[in-house]
């Protein structure tokens, strides 16, 4: 059982990781441009009026920064995750910009949007990797606690 959650936790993180990178890599043009096949963005434009659909109450260039920042985020914890790096804070962090995600989308554009993303079950699955007590095939495993 104990090797059974040791790889659960390295597919949550790789999971996790490429699900942070894959949104970016789209917002930033990268996979084509929008309309295009699996496209959903195909620019920054595109995704910051997104951005604004989830926070309608903020002007179009604050929703420019809040989806600035999101993205930061959303790269710094890709990153973490894969290397193994500080992963229960990674966790934390992916657990509640997930969930800040997933009640936006359910505000304001109904309740079946996040599932269909699978922005809870991110959320959920962020919060599960913080709670396990140790990180195998990472910088922060620690063999004392094997």
């Amino acid at each position: 059982m104990k090797n059974t959650l040791q790889i659960a936790q390295l597919y949550f993180r790789f999971a996790l990781g490429i699900g942070f990178l894959l949104p970016v890599a789209d917002r930033l043009g990268f996979l084509g441009p929008a309309g295009q096949n699996s496209v959903s963005w195909g620019s920054w434009d595109n995704f910051v009026v997104y951005t604004n659909t989830l926070m309608p109450y903020l002007s179009r260039s604050l929703a420019g920064v809040m989806g600035f920042l999101a993205t930061v985020g959303e790269v710094c914890i890709a990153i973490m995750f894969m290397v193994g790096f500080k992963i229960r804070t990674a966790a934390y962090a992916s657990f509640a910009l997930t969930l800040t995600f997933a009640l936006c989308m359910t505000l304001f554009l109904g309740v079946k949007a996040p599932f269909s993303y699978s922005v809870w079950a991110d959320s959920a699955a962020s919060l599960m990797l913080a709670g396990i007590s140790t990180y195998r095939w990472s910088i922060d495993f620690k063999y004392d606690e094997m």
